[in-house]
């Protein structure tokens, strides 16, 4: 613009950013079809002439993903039980229009074979990592609940040997032991609280930007 900026606004700390705001339960499977991954299946369904609503009513399960307190609904861990996808598709009605494609038959039929195939992958792969993120989610939220109690103890056991110390009942060794206690409860709290916001990230990406 030819003009110095004005002041910035100072931008919100990193706990400040609602990373891991618990979601919503009953978050719609639909919000996937934002993906860039699926939209670009989609995309080359389309060049193959198929009808997009005949493919996600076949191929695209219709569950909720989230249940209480925005962890993995039972829909979407029965989904992927043990590993195994378990949704089938089910045509109910032509997935394309065979009148549009006169010449290149046998070309166009194995192009239309690859874009399915394709397509049934990337939502199996969207389904998998959306649950692999909320898998994760509550693992690490169990985790920083313990790290936190652990570190309010180490605290709390440090204050109790400074003050021991104050009064001449111990050695300062005592206190450097707790302090090296209280910074490694410390470190450890960091360290999953750091997976926590970097899985809160992942799960923001699988989910295709928002919720």
């Amino acid at each position: 613009m030819g003009q110095v900026p004005g002041e910035l606004p100072a931008g919100r700390r990193l706990d400040e950013q609602g990373l891991d705001t618990n979601l919503a339960p009953g978050l719609p499977a639909e919000v996937l079809l934002s993906r860039p991954d699926v939209m670009a299946a989609e995309q080359r369904l389309k060049a193959t002439h198929a009808n997009i609503d005949a493919a996600r009513a076949a191929f695209f399960p219709k569950i909720v993903l989230t249940a209480g307190l925005g962890f993995a609904s039972q829909s979407l861990t029965g989904l992927l039980s043990g590993g195994a996808w378990s949704f089938l598709p089910s045509l109910a009605m032509p997935l394309f229009d065979g009148g549009r494609t006169a010449s290149g038959v046998d070309l166009a039929q194995v192009r239309k074979v690859i874009a399915v195939a394709e397509y049934e992958k990337t939502i199996q792969v969207a389904f998998r990592e959306v649950a692999y993120q909320l898998s994760a989610r509550a693992s690490l939220a169990g985790q920083l609940r313990a790290s936190s109690a652990n570190m309010n103890a180490q605290e709390k056991r440090l204050q109790i040997a400074q003050a021991r110390f104050n009064t001449g009942l111990i050695s300062y060794l005592e206190v450097l032991d707790g302090q090296r206690e209280y910074l490694a409860a410390q470190q450890a709290f960091a360290q999953v609280r750091h997976a926590q916001l970097e899985s809160a990230t992942q799960l923001y990406k699988a989910l295709g930007g928002g919720t």
